[in-house]
């Protein structure tokens, strides 16, 4: 099983996303977590753009990556999903994973009406699952 650690500002929806996602294409292969450097809440425009793509996180929680630290889990892949600058206020985690950075665009920075905040957000979730599709293809063979 590879472990991976998805992390972004805020834990509520690119490291949320992804963590669904691997979970989803990668299952029995994959464990993918997320957590947030400043865990908030989940943003409802994410929930309603993965509940289109039939994926309810609804009920998921956010989590801080200190939590994680004090778990002392060890993590294959450590992924930042965050913009540059933020990807380095991430810790760093104990083992020998590889930390990985794949920028997405925030969606609880887009602005404009609920209509313009989902179609983004729709735009980034759909290049996070294609991302999530393209590891899970990579790493087929490891």
């Amino acid at each position: 099983m590879i472990h991976v650690l998805f992390v972004c500002i805020h834990n509520s929806a690119r490291s949320q996303m992804a963590e669904t996602y691997l979970n989803h294409f990668g299952a029995g292969k994959f464990h993918a977590q997320s957590a947030g450097i400043e865990p908030g809440r989940l943003n409802p425009v994410v929930v309603e753009a993965m509940k289109n793509d039939g994926f309810d996180i609804s009920g998921n929680a956010t989590k801080s990556v200190d939590e994680m630290l004090e778990s002392k889990q060890l993590f294959d892949y450590v992924i930042t999903v965050c913009d540059e600058a933020s990807a380095e206020r991430c810790p760093v985690f104990p083992g020998p994973g590889k930390r990985l950075h794949w920028g997405f665009p925030d969606p609880s920075s887009f602005e404009g009406s609920h209509h313009e905040k989902l179609s983004r957000t729709i735009e980034v979730r759909n290049a996070i699952r294609e991302k999530m599709q393209a590891f899970v293809n990579e790493n087929a063979a490891v």
